[in-house]
């Protein structure tokens, strides 16, 4: 196993558990990114729109999340977001493409 391997192979672990649990898959892409591929069942939420409203709606769920984006940048940043508004069981997925394999293989 490699460096690349550990690192992010927990990373899969941890977001196929948190999906196994009953996450909620947040895409924070743009509305037109998302439109032309996503993952079945995702809620399309761009994080330039993370605002109060968003967030309350995100509590409501009452569900792990697990956030995804085209690369794993914007993703991040959501997490942090996230985070500091009082939601405490948030994964970083990074890019959909990537999560919508560990998913489906």
């Amino acid at each position: 196993m490699g460096l690349f391997d550990l690192l992010f192979g927990k990373r899969k672990q941890e977001v196929l558990e948190a999906l196994e649990q009953g996450a909620q898959i947040i895409d924070v892409r743009s509305p037109e990114e998302f439109k032309y591929g996503n993952i079945a069942g995702s809620i399309n939420m761009p994080a330039d729109r993370l605002n109060d409203s968003a967030i309350k709606k995100l509590k409501k769920l009452n569900a792990p999340l697990v956030v995804c984006c085209a690369s794993g940048m914007r993703s991040a940043s959501a997490k942090g977001i996230l985070l500091q508004n009082g939601l405490s069981q948030v994964h970083n997925a990074g890019g959909w493409h990537k999560l919508d394999r560990w998913i489906n293989n």
